[in-house]
This record gives structure tokens, sequence and C-alpha cells, in this order.
């Protein structure tokens, strides 16, 4: 794998995130979401804070993180709820901890105080990445959600809810 770059995404990233996005749809642990999103809606409802592709040396998408606000009432302004998606080829190479990184630095200069997640509890590797980026988990929730398509279709699925509050 090359260096990675990370860096602001842009409109014209969409195609490569929305691949990456709905790979980790087909794998059954990265989303309760059955279709993704189109760019109007993305960008509509994800923080321009924070929203960071990894690359390669090519310029191809390798993963992404975004925010969402938690609520809109102003007393959660500074509370988020991110996700990161990478590449199945790019996985183990470090993309979701320099994404991660990055994201961190940029809502910590932004003044956000909480940084969230839920994980199902089979993505072991987005966990293992959280906790090493100084997220805890603060709570599990048992049959939160149905999914409705993929590996899991017809079941119940629990998640871990894992925070980060600003050092």
């Amino acid at each position: 794998m090359t260096a990675v770059t990370v860096r602001a995404m842009a409109a014209n990233d969409w195609a490569q995130v929305e691949t990456i996005y709905r790979d980790g749809m087909r794998a059954g642990n990265a989303t309760f979401e059955s279709e993704a999103p189109l760019w109007t809606d993305f960008d509509h409802g994800k923080l321009l804070i924070g929203r960071l592709v990894a690359t390669d040396s090519a310029g191809t998408v390798l993963g992404c993180v975004a925010a969402s606000r938690v609520s809109a009432r102003e007393v959660y302004c500074g509370v988020v709820e991110h996700s990161v998606y990478v590449a199945g080829h790019a996985q183990g190479y470090g993309v979701g901890s320099a994404l991660l990184d990055a994201f961190l630095s940029d809502v910590d200069a932004a003044g956000i105080w909480t940084v969230q997640a839920s994980i199902f509890p089979e993505n072991h590797a987005s966990l293992a990445l959280h906790e090493r980026a100084g997220f805890r988990r603060i709570g599990h929730r048992d049959h939160i959600g149905y999914m409705t398509y993929g590996p899991w279709a017809g079941t119940w699925r629990d998640t871990i809810l894992i925070e980060r509050r600003h050092p």
C-alpha cells in the first residue's frame, strides 16, 4: 500500500465513497441502512467539520469519515455521531487510524466535546480502532434494530455505544 493522504471530502469523491459504503453494507456489520444515500442527502445530513477521505498516491479513495449532530437542540451542539468506512482492500494498512486521527483533530479544533458511535459487537476491527483512539464503551444495546438485508437479514442486532470526550 502506498502512502495515505487524508483530505476534505469533495462532491466528486462521492462515487468512490458510495462504493465503499455499499461494500460495508454488503458485509453486514457496518450499518442498519439498507440503501446508500444520494449525495444530496449525505451532503445535507453530514457536518462539513471532519468530513474526510483517505486517498492513495493515485488519488483513489480508500476510506472516509463523517459525522452528524445527534440533536438539533442547542444543548447538544458539541455532540456528534460519526462513522468510518474503509475499502476492503485497504483494511489493515492504517487507513482507519489516519482517518480517525485527522477527524478527531478537526472536531477538537471546532469545539466538539463528545464524539459517539454505535458499533455492531461483531465489528471487532472498528471497536479496536476506536479503543486505540481513546473511545470508551459506555453501553450495550440489546436487540436495538432489526436487520432487513444482507447476511444478518431477519435478526435483531445489538450495538455497542462508544464515546470519546474532548481531552
